[in-house]
Parts: C-alpha cells; structure tokens; sequence
C-alpha cells in the first residue's frame, strides 16, 4: 500500500469512528427513554387483564377511588374557582373594550370545559394524588414489601397497579365536571357582581354559544390524562432500587414525566377533537 492509498484509509477509518460516536451518544439519549415506554406499554397491558379477570378486588377499587378522587376534591375545588374567577376578570375587562362583556360567561364556558378544565384538574391530581402513588410504591419496593407480596402468591400488578389504574380513569371524568361547575360559579359570580354584567345575557351567552359535546369532549380527554398519570406514576415508583434517596427521585420524575405527558398528549387531542 503506497503513501497515498493509507493517507486515504487513514481518513475513512476518522470518518466511520466519528460517526460510530454520533450514534453511540444518540442510543446513550433515546434507548433509555424508548426502554422505560416500552416496558410502562407492558405494565399496562399486564394491568388490563388483570382489570377484567376474577376476581376483581373492588376493596382496593374503592380505596384508591376515594384516595385518588375525594381526597383530591379540596384542592380541584379551590383551583377551579380561582381559574373560573380570573379568567372571567380577564375577559371581562378586555371584551369591555369592545362593549362585548356579555360574551364572558360564553368565552369562559368554552375554555374551561375543552381545555382548563381537564388539563388543570389531571395537573393537580398528579401533583397530589400521582407523587402519593409513586412514593407508596417506590417505598414498598425498597423495603421488599413487593417482593412479600410474590412470595405469597399475590401479583403486584394485579393487587397495586390494576386498582390504581382504574380507580384514575374513573375518578377523573367526575372531578373535571367538579372543576367545570366551580369555575363557571366563580366566573358568574365575578361577572355578575363585580363587573356588572347583565345576569340574563351572561347567562344566555353560554347557553348559546356552548353546547354537549364541548363537555363531553372535554371529560374524554380527562381519562386519557388519568391513564398517563396513573402509568407514569405507577411504572416510576416501583421501579426504585436503592433506597429512600431512590424514591425521591422516582417521585421528582413521576411527577415531571406526567405532567408533560399531560400537556403533549393535551395538544394531539385537541388537534383531533377541534
């Protein structure tokens, strides 16, 4: 091999190294994440059929229904008044510019029930409710309680995952239509006695420019969300390893992960819906 001939092996040997490093730090970035998705798709899938297949264990249903839903009941009233009370000042003194204050109660119907409504309740539901989850079961699994639960027979998916998981698809269809009453009571109350809207035109606005399938519409999108938290929260807290610093950290993630989930998959079904 002449001077020339190594000259040029030397440069391809540069050029596939350089590009083995491009795609070794590019699977270092996305295998990770693709991994953990593909084995929370697992779990789900594991968690379906132990929902439909006897028995059904309604004790641990009914539990985290009333951890999942009435325990996160204070909270999403207090958030929908306050959302529905903003919003209405908020629009209520722009549409003032244009002698068009009667519209308020319409414009905040709309947005609170296809879009604040759903999307605030699964945020705040996660933040209570899904941190709670993770922490319980990334706690059980440090302190081998989950693998008790193996040695007796029992399937942690069936006993932990399956009620969580439906006690949030349940639950949150009922809380959204709870923040959706608050809010619309707080915006009239703003917009009837504070800004001095009309009460009968207030009132009929809504009526007309809202209708059935905005709310429906809506409580669809709540149980996808009460899906994706329920998932990511589960999935997360039980699978920490080591220790109470570990469970932390699942939590912090459970927590972030849901909420972004949340807000993308709130963009694709509002793309599909409207």
């Amino acid at each position: 091999m002449n001077t020339s001939e190594k000259y040029h092996q030397n440069i391809l040997y540069r050029l596939v190294a350089m590009f083995g490093q491009q795609v070794k730090l590019l699977l270092h970035y996305f295998v990770p994440p693709l991994s953990q998705a593909g084995a929370m798709c697992i779990l789900f899938y594991k968690s379906m059929l132990y929902l439909f297949k006897p028995p059904i264990r309604w004790r641990e249903l009914m539990n985290q229904m009333k951890f999942v839903g009435v325990n996160s009941l204070f909270i999403v009233v207090l958030t929908g008044a306050f959302t529905g009370m903003v919003f209405a000042l908020q629009s209520g003194r722009s549409f003032a510019y244009f002698g068009a204050e009667s519209l308020t109660g319409s414009v905040v119907a709309l947005t609170l029930s296809r879009e604040i409504a759903p999307t605030l309740t699964a945020l705040m539901v996660t933040a209570r409710a899904g941190s709670a989850m993770a922490a319980q079961l990334g706690t059980m699994q440090v302190t081998q309680q989950i693998d008790a639960l193996r040695a007796m027979a029992v399937s942690p998916t069936d006993y932990l995952i399956a009620p969580r998981l439906a006690a949030s698809v349940i639950v949150m269809p009922f809380l959204t239509s709870i923040f959706n009453f608050v809010g619309l009571a707080g915006a009239y109350l703003v917009g009837i006695y504070l800004l001095g809207i009309d009460e009968g035109s207030f009132v009929e606005k809504i009526r007309y420019y809202t209708d059935v399938p905005d709310y429906v519409q809506g409580l669809f999108k709540s149980i996808f969300f009460g899906l994706i938290m329920a998932m990511v929260c589960c999935y997360k807290g039980s699978s920490a390893r080591r220790g109470a610093a570990d469970v932390g950290q699942k939590v912090t993630e459970a927590v972030v992960i849901s909420s972004v989930a949340i807000l993308v998959a709130d963009y694709f079904l509002t793309a599909i819906f409207f």
